[in-house]
């Protein structure tokens, strides 16, 4: 299915298939880019992308949370709809992912509380109006090859972590060859207070938590909110702090 408000000049273009009740988004490959579940539009399909909310062990009330890459808009759409409190922005460059989203991803137009922006992830964080003023970054920042992180270098962690206020969370995706993985840690521990991966789930996708400040991991406090994030959000949070706990002992 394609259209040609998703098929704008100069980035790749936007398109979907639907198996099974899950639509997919792609950008003219073959790779996912994003699913929904037609019967539950705004629940968290992909089993990375919830673990992308992984931030909420540690904070259950944030104020301003920030997407760099819109995907199918899984994590912002859920953002919204569940933390009316935030302020949710976005930062996405490709026209076309954002028009499928609006039309075929159930994603609501911009309003006092959501702001989503047709820009380089790199000009959000580096823009000194943001430093300072986040409480949640969430990066997912893919291209049609999918071959690692677009944006990997020292200086763009440096930047996202200067976006966040002093008890600040990123959660990144980071996917793609192997070679990748090393790199973007070391990078990201050069901006970051303290850096966790989790284990590797479907497709080779990597989640990180990044800490601008480090945590004290008390595991049964951890436990406890997993359990409320599962009542209240649906989420498999007993499994990320398995995943957390597996890396500390492999730390050791």
């Amino acid at each position: 299915m394609q259209n040609r408000r998703f098929d704008q000049p100069g980035h790749p273009p936007a398109t979907i298939t639907e198996y099974q009740g899950v639509r997919s988004l792609h950008l003219g490959t073959s790779w996912v880019q994003g699913a929904m579940r037609l019967s539950r539009p705004d629940a968290i399909e992909l089993e990375y992308v919830q673990m992308m909310m992984m931030w909420l062990l540690f904070n259950d009330d944030p104020r301003h949370i920030v997407q760099l890459g819109l995907g199918s808009a899984a994590l912002t759409k859920f953002c919204y709809h569940r933390f009316p409190r935030a302020r949710v922005s976005v930062a996405e460059l490709n026209p076309n992912v954002i028009a499928i989203c609006g039309s075929l991803f159930g994603l609501p137009p911009n309003d006092a509380r959501l702001n989503v922006r047709e820009m380089n992830a790199l000009d959000f964080v580096n823009d000194a109006a943001n430093h300072g003023k986040v409480d949640v970054l969430q990066v997912d920042l893919y291209d049609e090859e999918a071959r690692g992180p677009v944006l990997d270098s020292p200086e763009f962690y440096q930047a996202c972590a200067d976006c966040l206020g002093e008890d600040g969370i990123m959660t990144a995706n980071v996917f793609g060859d192997f070679s990748n993985y090393d790199k973007n840690l070391q990078h990201m521990e050069l901006a970051f207070d303290a850096v966790v991966w989790l284990p590797e789930v479907h497709d080779a996708n990597i989640v990180v938590i990044a800490f601008k400040r480090a945590p004290v991991l008390d595991f049964s406090v951890l436990y406890e909110r997993a359990a409320a994030i599962r009542k209240a959000y649906n989420l498999p949070a007993k499994a990320w702090v398995n995943g957390l706990k597996s890396w500390m002992q492999d730390q050791q």
